[in-house]
């Protein structure tokens, strides 16, 4: 099965293209929906996530995440992604078990779990291998590819169209993904939030794909299960876990996680 995606259309950012134009508002690039229109596709099956994260998380580079809303569709290919083992990996949130926050990871493969982190972003993962196992999918930024105008309007304060889903809560911001699409089917063919395969004409250039620890998580750091497309500008910059600074005075009340990460 060729597992890599795109679809025809214009291209975004880095290895899908420079990203720099794109249409004006309303416009759409041929190939892309309207607001509200659906475009055939073809999703990823359930059989894809019925294994372990560790081997879906690289094969999901080049994949495509797409959201309708009630305002359009923002879909990007997906450029860095961290897999996580539940319950026998210290930096998941499936460490300690089974919570009413990340029950979705308990679920089937193929559903979106998205947590809420530092009391303002939200972060989106895939579930992996059958019900009770827990493993999911980080997916840690992309390239936009459709609906570039309402993700800059999302995301008014990025410098570059290569910023706009460059983390994975900026990810979150630009495909407009909240706590409302947790549990989300992404295998669903009527799910607003969908993974699908890209056709050969929207494939991206040829790169190596690169691997290293996971971005700020406190444990099981000396992992390389973080993957990302080699030279990729729309690829987050790694950084080591590091304590938050609190001041003496401050009330803690978020949970823990680090820049997105699934730590417990």
């Amino acid at each position: 099965m060729d597992d890599e995606l795109t679809r025809p259309g214009a291209a975004g950012p880095g290895a899908f293209g420079a990203g720099a134009g794109g249409p004006r508002p309303g416009e759409a690039r041929p190939g892309e929906a309207r607001p509200g229109e659906a475009r055939p596709g073809a999703l990823l099956s359930r059989s894809f996530f019925d294994r372990p994260a560790l081997e879906v998380a690289p094969a999901l580079l080049g994949c495509v995440l797409e959201h309708r809303t009630p305002d359009g569709v923002v879909s990007v290919a997906l450029t860095e992604v961290e897999a996580y083992a539940g319950t026998v990996d210290p930096a998941s949130h499936a460490y300690r078990g089974r919570t009413r926050r990340n029950a979705v990871m308990f679920g089937p493969p193929g559903h979106a779990y998205v947590y809420f982190t530092y009391g303002m972003h939200f972060c989106v993962n895939l579930v992996c291998l059958p019900a009770g196992t827990a493993e999911a999918v980080l997916l840690r930024a992309g390239a936009v590819l459709d609906g570039l105008p309402l993700a800059r309007r999302r995301r008014v304060t990025s410098p570059a169209d290569t910023n706009l889903a460059r983390g994975p809560a900026l990810l979150c911001q630009a495909l407009a993904i909240d706590r409302a699409q947790d549990g989300a089917d992404v295998c669903d063919p009527a799910s607003p939030l969908r993974i699908l395969k890209a056709p050969p004409g929207r494939r991206p250039a040829p790169a190596p794909v690169r691997s290293g620890p996971r971005v700020g998580v406190r444990e099981g750091a000396d992992v390389a299960w973080r993957f990302w497309i080699d030279g990729d500008p729309t690829v987050s910059g790694y950084r080591p876990y590091a304590p938050r600074r609190r001041a003496k005075s401050e009330t803690v009340t978020a949970s823990r996680g680090e820049d997105g990460t699934m730590q417990p």
